[in-house]
């Protein structure tokens, strides 16, 4: 029998659904600012239409739990608990960076990925992964937010960047990185495509939980307020 499972992504400016279809996934993406309350409950509608399902048959759903834009991943927290409490469903929490490293993985081929979201205030929100056995993107130590200069780094290896992070901070950390870093995307953004394969993962080795347990991670609690100097 198919694994069935159903992802989604508000936490950047994009905004994603995906399905999982054993082997196959079909996916909706967006670049839609301000727009995911409007678009991801119709971008699930029309995935599920289309291949003939309801909500109830599938294994489990998935969502981006963070970190990103504070809205953003409030948006898919409450639309993926919504979803599992009406359908008595399991959820898979997956990292955003993590999504990041393995959409790196499946564009690209890299094996070592930095995934780098711009936090604002002058902070990034960091994870350094690697492949496994299995095919999945791992974190090799804590995600975290930190100023550029203040991120841990690898020590060895060679590695390629991904994420809004690049853009705006891009050449503090190839400053701090000098040849371990071989190339960078910041264009790339977290999709509920390498979200559902994770979820699928997750799933799999019993990483699921209850609908009020599908919560937003931050990583930072502040919003706005300046770090004090």
């Amino acid at each position: 029998m198919r694994l069935k499972i159903l992802a989604i992504d508000t936490s950047t400016e994009a905004c994603s659904a995906a399905l999982l279809l054993g082997d196959e996934v079909r996916e909706r993406f967006e670049i839609a600012p301000r727009r995911h309350s409007e678009l991801i409950l119709r971008m699930i509608d029309e995935l599920l239409r289309e291949a003939g399902l309801t909500l109830s048959s599938l294994a489990a759903l998935a969502f981006g739990r963070g970190p990103g834009s504070f809205t953003g991943v409030r948006i898919a927290s409450g639309v993926i608990q919504g979803l599992a409490l009406g359908a008595d469903l399991g959820v898979a929490p997956i990292s955003t960076l993590a999504a990041l490293a393995q959409g790196a993985l499946r564009r690209t081929g890299s094996r070592q990925v930095l995934s780098v979201i711009d936090a604002r205030m002058g902070e990034v929100y960091w994870g350094i992964y690697e492949l496994d056995a299995s095919g999945i993107m791992c974190a090799t130590q804590p995600e975290c937010v930190a100023r550029p200069a203040a991120v841990p780094l690898p020590e060895t290896g060679t590695w390629f960047g991904v994420g809004s992070g690049w853009s705006e901070h891009g050449e503090a950390l190839r400053q701090r990185l000098g040849e371990r870093l071989h190339g960078a995307d910041p264009h790339q953004y977290p999709s509920a495509r390498d979200i559902a394969l994770l979820g699928a993962q997750a799933f799999r080795q019993g990483d699921i939980v209850a609908a009020e347990q599908a919560l937003p991670v931050y990583l930072r609690d502040r919003v706005a307020e300046p770090k004090s100097l």
